[in-house]
Formats: structure tokens, C-alpha cells, sequence
């Protein structure tokens, strides 16, 4: 499992309407945009054409920095990408059905990450409409951060701080693991501070075999191997609520990312009982080695 040969984030887009919800996606999407000094776009979709009232609504990002102790208090708007490596795009578009409208945005602008925000533990944002599942998935090919508005954050909203010191990662024989578990161990090398983080490969199955994988070594973090029997989605969230997971990550079937987490998977009742935010990785960004 050669981890050089997985393609980096470079660019990461944050869909908001603006709830306290999506506060929380905020901050994860901008710590990890900071950290890979990547392209960083906040999204809007309004039914109307913009009339500008939108644009102080949108998250304060030099505020948010400030905060956090990154940028100094009334910094300029260069200072993002001058001092930080971030380019940031506030960007709206309009449309009365909020899954197409960001289905036209990606089919011209595609991105590496999305970060969104669920709610209430139902699982997916409310502007997902199902019925557009099938062609998201046909033209976006990307990894997809839930995070919850109730539960665990790895992301402080207030002030930065990150906590990341156990990873859960679900595993099978389909869909490959590969990027998971490459995407875990990148995890924990960038996120995780001042500790080894805990990498919790888990099966839910008889067939142990499948945890007989060649694992990259690094000082950042540690593996720890669990297999359990049952109903999967039950032992995955028993698991990540009994070793405390700051985030789960799973592996998703060819391209679907976005989403498998729309079709009735396995993805999406997690995705909707989570305690923690849920990485979705399409095993296309990982390879068979």
C-alpha cells in the first residue's frame, strides 16, 4: 500500500445556508484548508438572484482566524493567502432546488473535498433531493466530510483546536480500503497533535482474512485490528461510541462519494447515527498495490 501514489487535497468546497450547522462544517473545512493550503470555496445556493444582503452572511473567515489566533486582530483580506497559503472564493448561485444547483457548480468547478453539515442526526443535509443522487454521482468524483451538528467535533468552531487521536475505519473486502486507510494514516499525520493517533481497522464478518493487509508504518499513528459479528451499521456505531472516534472513515463503491451517502447504503445510516464526523472515500482515490 503505497501512499505516495494517492493523489493529495488541493481544493475543497463548503456548501453553506448559513445555520448553526453549518458553522461546525466551517471549521473543519477551514482547518483542513489551512493545513493543506488549499483552494477554499464557500457556497451558497439562494433562489433569487444575488442582491449582495447575502454576502454578511457568509462565514467570516479573517474573523474566524483571528479567533483562532492565525491572523492578527483587522488583518487584511490578502493576509489569508499571503500569511496562510489559503485562497478563499465566496461564491453564490442560484437555483430553486438546492442538489442541482450545486450539481451545475461542480459539473464546471470540480473539487477534491466537500464538507457538510447534517442535522439533528437525520443524517443528511436538508437541500440534498435523492432524486439527483445518480447524476452527482456520475460527475463528481469526491471525498465527502459529514459532520454532525450534535456529537463529537476533531475541529473546534471556537478556537481551532484540533483533537483527532482515534480514527475508526470500516472495513471489507468491497469496496477496496485502500483509500480509507490511506486517507486515515494522512489524517493523523496532519491532524494529529502531540499524540499518536489510534487507527481502528474494523471488520464486521466472519472472514478475519480481510485484516490481513499490508499497513503503512509511521511513527503518527498506530493500528489496532477488531472484528465483530452482527447487523454492520450497529457494531460500526457500538465501535466508534465505545473507543471514543473522533471521526470514521469509510470507503465508498467506484465514484459514488457524495453519493453513496444519498442511495440507501450502508454509508447513509451511518452517516445518520454517527457520534462523530464521517470521511466518505471513493476507492477510486486509492489504488490496488
Amino acid at each position: 500500500m503505497n501512499n505516495s501514489q494517492v493523489p493529495f487535497i488541493k481544493s475543497i468546497l463548503h456548501p453553506t445556508d448559513f445555520s448553526p450547522a453549518s458553522e461546525k462544517a466551517f471549521a473543519h473545512a477551514l482547518a483542513i484548508a489551512l493545513l493543506r493550503q488549499t483552494e477554499f470555496t464557500i457556497l451558497n445556493v439562494g433562489n433569487n438572484k444575488s442582491d449582495g444582503s447575502e454576502w454578511k452572511q457568509f462565514p467570516a473567515v479573517r474573523k474566524t482566524l483571528e479567533r483562532w489566533g492565525l491572523l492578527e486582530k483587522d488583518s487584511p483580506q490578502s493576509a489569508v493567502f499571503d500569511q496562510l497559503g489559503v485562497s478563499v472564493i465566496k461564491t453564490t448561485t442560484v437555483g430553486t432546488n438546492k442538489t442541482s444547483a450545486i450539481l451545475k457548480y461542480l459539473d464546471s468547478n470540480p473539487i477534491d473535498l466537500a464538507v457538510l453539515a447534517t442535522e439533528g442526526r437525520e443524517g443528511l443535509p436538508r437541500w440534498i433531493n435523492r432524486s439527483k443522487a445518480e447524476a452527482i454521482a456520475q460527475v463528481s468524483n469526491t471525498i465527502t466530510l459529514f459532520v454532525p451538528e450534535e456529537g463529537k467535533s476533531f475541529i473546534q468552531l471556537e478556537d481551532g483546536d484540533i483533537s483527532l487521536k482515534c480514527i475508526l475505519v470500516p472495513i471489507d473486502r468491497q469496496p477496496s480500503p485502500n483509500a480509507a486507510i490511506i486517507y486515515a494514516t494522512r489524517a493523523a499525520q496532519t491532524l494529529g497533535v502531540d499524540t499518536i493517533v489510534e487507527i481502528i481497522l474494523l471488520h464486521v464478518g466472519t472472514d478475519d482474512t480481510v485484516l490481513d493487509l499490508d499497513l503503512p508504518e509511521n511513527s503518527a499513528w498506530k493500528f489496532k485490528k477488531e472484528v465483530r459479528q452482527g447487523e454492520p451499521v450497529e457494531e460500526i456505531i457500538n465501535a466508534a461510541n465505545q473507543f471514543s472516534a473522533d471521526a470514521i472513515f469509510m470507503a465508498t463503491a467506484g465514484h459514488e462519494g457524495i453519493l453513496d451517502a444519498m442511495r440507501g447504503s450502508t454509508t447513509e445510516q451511518i452517516v445518520r447515527k454517527a457520534p462523530c464526523p464521517l470521511a466518505a472515500i471513493p476507492q477510486s482515490w486509492g489504488k490496488e498495490l
